[in-house]
């Protein structure tokens, strides 16, 4: 694995490069790290990264490189990747490390099913890294991760927010491990898809991320100087350090130009980079047009079929081209355009006709090496740019395969709608024939990938797009478009049309004779008018379909009507009768190999326990349909997305907070973009902790394409989150907005309502209680009157549930709180409605359950019953204390201290831990948290928080007045409290 070599010292790169070195040092002592390189086109990237590689490979670690490559609109599925493998593949010391890990040679074309898994794919390759760490320490460098296909970001994600980069339990040394990568900061527009990755990955803690910042001007002369082996007058000198504009590469590109003995120096970098090309041969010249055309990195053999020139005019011309630094030589006998500015300026200089016909070469010549599916991306990208669109059009299907095999759905509809655009431009007598390979077969294909990526609204485009191409006068495949459409609409809450599209789909196949389309279409149908509200018809559809099912031996298809019926049927999911149909439903889809309807079954158990409040049996439901999802490959798809949010809100429920943010940074790194919502529990867990930036990592979920789940999400933290800051105008704007989003079309509210309703009027109580203080007796209805359309809106909706029955034990429990929120309001706290709160929310969220302790304490304090009220609290206060829950461990301090709640202590007694005695004796002799923590071998933030639990334990104010009572109640003596 050789390391680049450079003529020239490195410049004004000094602070960047002992930054990497120090990341390498740590990760040789088992401190696995990670840096983003990012930086503008030319300014040093690939130099820094190569210095700190040579830094690497001389202190004895093993140093990988992957590169990502611009195939315009193809996609390469894990190249960079491939690369890494490939290389390692060659050498004979890794091959057992390679061995031990056969997932991860599927990306070599070893044909494993294994490979099919996106998660295995990714386990095995964490699994590669870590055993290749065990022998020596790994640096892994990425380049250009701008031009990345999904599915290598999607693995990048995998590996850094996944236990690759953590320490070891009980603080061991972890994974001697070291990922440097790098970006083209000035490619990254609004949309493109790196942004939001790389929003996520340095919010990571063994992430961090390095800006190569322009060089200053006299950095620039100085690399000049260096690069020019003669002196240059002072005039031009100044001249290219004022082009350059602190770019290395422009510099080093403006100074090779005087090599023209021109006049004048071009002002754009592509013409000067054609101005050294053409200091060339015409051989010279001639090669590196046909590599522009190959990439930005070409194999040996394959250009020299391209240029079809003899070996010694090749290598005359490759010795010229690297002498001039615009190729370099490689591994495994290849070259590479020494920057991506300097390919895409030859490139497109190139004539059409002489960019068609290179690319058309390049076509043949990878063909003629064997039609394997592994190279079938790159022959579709040639043969679209020669034209062969009939060609392009069979290696676009070949690349979908392949992308399919491994794993990559994203890339998978990014070849077949590849092969959709061709279509209709490629004769029908030359396009590929075999069974489903039609135009609204393939869309329905492309429509599925879509699904499986999580791209829901795309999938339903695609699906309109095969309903606009369907004959009517075939029935059964109308049909099929048609309920396959309301299927897609359901995933994007497009209830209405989607049950008048399952409605169509039902009118076109006739019930007698019985037949598999028609009840698959009443199946969709069913789904369809349960979510419109039209239970009865919804009913009346499950039984008879259901009949035809058993009748006919469709069990996959009676599976998913079992399930459809335990949720319409009375009681609904939660009850015995409605589990023990779903139980069936598992087993009969699971017999069938039906895994979505499977999932389905699994997913409706857990979400039945949950409403039920049988929170831990719901955990179990989910393990196994989140393992089942992944053993079918299908972890993108709507119920497992739907699986992971309801595990995190379980373990959110149940206050295992740091288990569940820790889920959720697993779940994101293999999550689509779509399923964002998923990881909304850990949201919760942020607000309710004091994240600063709660709102900004909220505000994704509420842009782009409409999304329900995301929505909720978003209106449930943002309208707490308003009510936590004390500001009721904007609680009520975002509860309203969030219910009025997620109200379906037939009028019907959302569950959530309830939820929402009780958030907004808590901040609504709060400015109400204001206002009677201050007599403020018409801005007071204002209020008060919107406190009532508030509890109105909750009791409405607790009292009618998605299947026309009153909300489980979680909605009543919010309906409780919503009440007592509306009796403060309007009247003034009332204990006996925050105690029967209190009691709605002890089989449940244990968080809620304390903030309505903490209402409840405020309540018994205004009825001055002093003891009742010091109870609650301290029950609210151990809650938050255990949650990490800040703002609401802030509050009862202060509540504490107003009311003096501290508890009454025997005389002697001391309520302060071991190590909060040894805080308060420094704190008695003047110490700062800071001074306390270096001390006591403790951070500043942990002996913050034990200051502020020493104030709530003491009933103080103050620091001060925490050491006077202290003395006063001997817990320290006189010289240590005049310290």
């Amino acid at each position: 694995m050789s390391q680049p070599s450079f003529s020239t010292p490195l410049i004004g790169r000094n602070p960047e490069l002992a930054r990497l070195s120090a990341v390498l040092e740590r990760a040789r002592a088992g401190d696995a790290r990670a840096v983003l390189v990012a930086g503008d086109a030319g300014v040093g990237k690939s130099r820094v990264l190569g210095e700190a590689a040579g830094l690497a490979a001389g202190a004895g670690m093993t140093v990988l490189t992957g590169h990502c490559v611009d195939l315009g609109d193809v996609g390469l599925p894990y190249l960079p990747f491939t690369e890494v493998v490939g290389t390692l593949a060659a050498d004979e010391r890794f091959a057992d490390v390679l061995a031990a890990h056969p997932v991860v040679g599927g990306l070599l074309g070893g044909g494993s099913d294994a490979v099919r898994d996106r998660l295995r794919l990714f386990e095995g390759f964490a699994g590669l890294l870590t055993d290749l760490a065990d022998r020596a320490p790994v640096l892994l460098v990425l380049e250009d991760l701008h031009w990345a296909d999904q599915s290598s970001r999607d693995l990048l994600r995998f590996l850094l927010s996944r236990g690759t980069l953590q320490r070891a339990a009980g603080g061991a040394a972890g994974h001697r491990l070291a990922v440097l990568a790098s970006y083209r900061a000035d490619d990254l527009h609004r949309r493109h898809p790196l942004r939001p990755l790389l929003a996520e990955l340095v919010r990571l803690p063994a992430v961090e991320r390095l800006e190569l910042r322009p060089l200053a001007d006299a950095e620039v002369t100085e690399l000049v100087r260096h690069v020019q082996d003669r002196p240059l007058p002072d005039s031009t000198v100044r001249r290219i350090v004022e082009r350059a504009e602190g770019n290395a590469f422009y510099a080093e590109e403006l100074v090779a130009a005087t090599d023209t003995g021109g006049d004048g120096v071009p002002s754009g970098l592509a013409d000067v980079l054609l101005i050294r090309f053409e200091q060339l041969s015409d051989t010279a010249q001639q090669v590196l047009r046909t590599a522009a055309v190959a990439g930005r990195r070409v194999g040996h053999d394959l250009l020299r079929g391209a240029v079809g020139l003899p070996e010694d005019e090749l290598e005359a011309a490759l010795r010229e081209a690297v002498g001039r630094q615009l190729l370099l030589p490689g591994d495994g006998d290849t070259y590479a355009f020494r920057h991506a500015l300097a390919r895409e300026a030859v490139y497109a200089d190139l004539l059409p006709g002489e960019r068609a016909r290179l690319h058309g070469a390049f076509a043949r010549l990878l063909a003629a090496r064997g039609r394997s599916r592994e190279t079938a991306a790159e022959r579709a990208h040639h043969s679209r740019e020669s034209h062969d669109l009939a060609e392009a059009l069979a290696a676009s299907l070949e690349a979908a395969e392949h992308a399919h095999q491994v794993g990559a759905p994203a890339e998978e509809l990014r070849h077949l709608e590849t092969a959709l655009d061709l279509w209709a431009s490629v004769e029908p007598s030359a396009r590929p024939s075999g069974e489903g390979v039609d135009r609204v077969t393939l869309t329905l294909r492309a429509s599925a990938a879509a699904a499986h990526a999580g791209a829901a609204h795309r999938a339903v485009a695609l699906t309109r797009s095969a309903l606009a191409g369907v004959r009517d006068s075939d029935h059964e495949l109308a049909a099929r478009v048609r309920y396959t459409l309301a299927g897609n609409l359901l995933g994007v809450d497009s209830l209405t049309a989607a049950f008048s599209y399952s409605s169509e789909a039902l009118a076109l196949i006739p019930a007698d004779p019985p037949s598999r389309t028609w009840v698959w279409a009443a199946a969709t149908h069913v789904l369809a008018a349960r979510q419109v509200g039209e239970y009865g018809t919804a009913l009346r559809v499950a039984y008879e379909a259901l009949a035809v099912a058993e009748r006919l031996q469709v069990p996959d298809a009676r599976a998913d009507l079992l399930i459809s019926l335990a949720v319409l049927e009375s009681g609904g999911r939660g009850t015995p009768e409605g589990r023990a149909r779903l139980r069936e439903a598992r087993e009969v889809a699971r017999g069938a190999g039906n895994a979505p309807v499977e999932l389905r079954a699994l997913f409706n158990l857990a979400i039945g326990c949950f409403e039920s409040g049988e929170l831990e049996e719901s955990v179990s439901w989910l393990k196994e349909g989140l393992e089942r999802a992944r053993r079918a490959g299908l972890s993108s798809s709507p119920y497992p997305l739907e699986m992971r949010y309801l595990h995190l809100l379980v373990l959110y429920t149940l206050g295992r907070w740091d288990e569940c943010v820790a889920c959720a940074a697993e779940d994101a790194a293999v999550l689509p973009a779509a399923g964002a919502f998923a990881t909304g529990p850990a949201l919760y867990v942020g607000l309710a902790r004091g994240d600063a930036d709660i709102v900004e990592r909220t505000r994704p979920l509420t842009e782009g394409p409409f999304d329900w789940m995301g929505r909720l999400v978003a209106s449930i933290v943002l309208t707490d989150e308003a009510a936590l800051r004390g500001d009721p105008d904007a609680a009520v704007e975002r509860m309203r907005s969030g219910v009025a989003a997620l109200t379906d079309d037939a009028g019907t509210l959302p569950d959530a309502t309830v939820r929402l309703a009780a958030l907004a009027l808590a901040a609504v109580a709060d400015r109400a209680a204001a206002l009677r203080a201050a007599g403020d007796a018409e801005e007071l209805r204002r209020w008060t009157d919107t406190a009532g359309e508030l509890v109105e809106l909750a009791r409405v909706t607790a009292g009618r549930g998605a299947d026309g029955s009153s909300q489980g034990p979680e909605g009543r429990a919010w309906l409780a709180r919503a009440e007592a929120e509306w009796t403060w309001a309007v009247s003034g706290p009332d204990a006996g409605a925050w105690a029967a709160a209190v009691e709605a929310f002890a089989s449940g969220d244990g968080y809620e359950r304390a903030r309505c302790r903490l209402r409840l304490a405020e309540a018994l304090l205004v009825a001055d019953d002093r003891e009742g009220a010091a109870a609650e609290a301290a029950a609210a206060r151990r809650t938050a204390a255990r949650l990490g829950a800040g703002p609401l461990l802030e509050r009862v301090d202060a509540l504490i201290r107003r009311g003096r709640l501290a508890e009454q202590r025997a005389p002697g007694s001391s309520p302060l831990t071991a190590r909060e005695q040894d805080v308060l004796r420094l704190l008695a002799a003047g110490r700062t948290n800071r001074q306390i923590g270096e001390e006591l071998y403790i951070t500043g933030k942990t002996a913050s928080v034990h200051v502020s639990n020493i104030l709530a334990k003491l009933g103080a104010a103050s620091r001060t007045e925490a050491v006077a009572i202290a003395y006063r109640e001997g817990l320290i003596g006189r010289a240590e409290a005049v310290g």
